[in-house]
């Protein structure tokens, strides 16, 4: 009985620029950052908010950015590494190395490692990427909270106090809509990081496990493994 054959391997597909994407992206983020701080912006969002929330939010985005910068160079760094010939890579600490090892032994289990090695950490990613949002709606729940009180305080109202009163209320109304708005902010620009790394990362599986196709001998050719959470088709 003839052994079943492997599908020809597809050629290797470019390696993209992902480093130099979020570099870009990154320039585009500290001009608007200059030209929101020459506007006054800045000075207008930390100082409408007594809560300091919209510091913690703003300050949870620049760490999560610089991770999704670290994050892209390390899988820009194996998408290279991968398009190198198999003796320049010897001694080299890659993905690909670590697949094809535990494939030899368990085909399940270097399809879970390489998964983890590629996703694992977006996971922790997505998270704090819903944390933005929910400190925003935080945000709106203390400001209308703040609102809220300022009204139920009122015994009467006097024509005289009218400035006092639109200020306390205006002050609980901008709490809840500046944070809610940089927390959506946030969380559309982050978001937009985590899934060009997903992608990236999705791709490169494809080129690891097809590369790695002629190790598997005397089994039939099976596509590349599901994602955690993907819907059987």
């Amino acid at each position: 009985m003839n052994a079943p054959t492997l599908p020809p391997a597809a050629p290797r597909r470019p390696a993209e620029p992902l480093w130099l994407e979020w570099l870009t992206l990154c320039g585009g983020l500290a001009f608007c950052t200059w030209l929101l701080g020459v506007r006054g912006v800045w000075a207008l969002l930390l100082g409408a908010d007594p809560t300091g929330l919209t510091l913690i939010i703003i300050a949870v985005f620049l760490c999560s950015t610089l991770w999704c910068g670290q994050r892209s160079r390390e899988l820009q760094r194996q998408r290279l590494l991968l398009a190198q010939p198999l003796q320049a890579r010897i001694g080299e600490r890659n993905w690909a190395a670590d697949y094809e090892a535990a494939l030899r032994c368990d085909a399940g289990t270097a399809a879970d490692l390489l998964l983890e090695l590629s996703h694992g950490p977006h996971g922790t990613a997505w998270w704090v990427n819903g944390i933005q949002l929910k400190l925003g709606l935080l945000g709106k729940v203390i400001g209308f909270s703040m609102l809220a009180l300022t009204i139920g305080r009122m015994q009467s109202f006097d024509p005289a106090q009218s400035q006092e009163l639109l200020r306390s209320l205006t002050a609980g109304l901008g709490v809840a809509l500046l944070t809610t708005m940089v927390g959506l902010v946030g969380n559309i620009l982050l978001g937009l990081q985590l899934t060009r790394l997903d992608r990236f990362a999705d791709a490169l599986v494809a080129d690891i496990q097809r590369t790695a196709l002629p190790l598997v001998q005397g089994e039939p050719w099976r596509p590349s493994a599901r994602p955690a959470g993907a819907d059987p088709v």
